[in-house]
């Protein structure tokens, strides 16, 4: 079975240019389906549990209303997957828990500029094409506080290669946790166009959907491989029985 991706784009602040290129950059991935929407109504339970993981891409705002919430918060518990992308950070600011999911909340950013990531965390997915370094043009977001407890970070951008940091040495920008019951990893890149054409970037956004994935498709593969099972007993007993005259 396919994993289907709901990318969801609403926004009710700031609007990047560069949404229909990620839109366009996702759907362009081996091994999705990918449903786009900014349609609040479509985060109801019922509708959420057919998707192996839920896309933030560049929201901002409040971009969820009270049933949306419950049914997000549930997905996750229940084990569902969760990519925060870019302005993702800038969402939901008043609620809490979405704080907690997406890690640390954006405060501030300089201009697009060239600067230099250091591969914190070798061995993820999403990193493991990359090197120790990646060189590359962004929007370095700095955030409010750093990720909490049970954080994994993956990237950190080295702020002497920039103008504009705030955050000193220790300036994350790509992490994930499984903190909320599902998994959950935040990028804060793709800022522009460009990124969502970059290989690399590509990468990063295929290595992270392969780990939020991993669940999901072990759980698929049972459920399929389960009910062959079923099917083939169900057959075995019809033959058995046979026809009575």
């Amino acid at each position: 079975m396919t994993p289907r991706l709901l990318v969801y784009t609403r926004t009710t602040g700031y609007r990047h240019d560069s949404i229909p290129a990620g839109i366009g950059a996702l759907r362009g991935l081996d091994g999705y389906r990918v449903d786009a929407t900014e349609d609040p109504g479509v985060f109801r339970a019922g509708t959420l549990r057919d998707y192996a993981v839920i896309v933030f891409l560049s929201t901002s705002g409040e971009v969820l209303d009270a049933a949306g919430r419950e049914a997000l918060t549930g997905y996750m518990t229940a084990g569902g997957a969760w990519l925060g992308i870019h302005g993702a950070s800038t969402t939901e600011y008043d609620w809490p828990w979405f704080g907690d999911l997406v890690g640390a909340r954006f405060d501030h950013h300089p201009p697009v500029q060239p600067g230099l990531i250091t591969v914190a965390d070798e061995s993820h997915p999403a990193t493991a094409h990359l090197g120790s370094t990646w060189s590359r043009r962004d929007e370095w977001y700095a955030f409010r506080d750093h990720p909490g407890p049970g954080v994994r970070v993956l990237l950190t951008v080295d702020e002497t290669s920039y103008e504009g940091g705030t955050m000193g040495a220790d300036h994350p920008i790509a992490w994930c946790h499984e903190r909320l019951g599902g998994r959950s990893f935040y990028t804060a890149l793709g800022h522009t166009d460009e990124s969502f054409a970059e290989p690399e970037f590509l990468g990063h956004l295929s290595g992270a959907l392969s780990w939020l994935t991993a669940s999901w498709l072990t759980e698929s593969r049972l459920t399929a491989s389960s009910l062959t099972a079923s099917s083939l007993t169900a057959r075995r007993s019809v033959a058995d029985d046979g026809p009575r005259s």
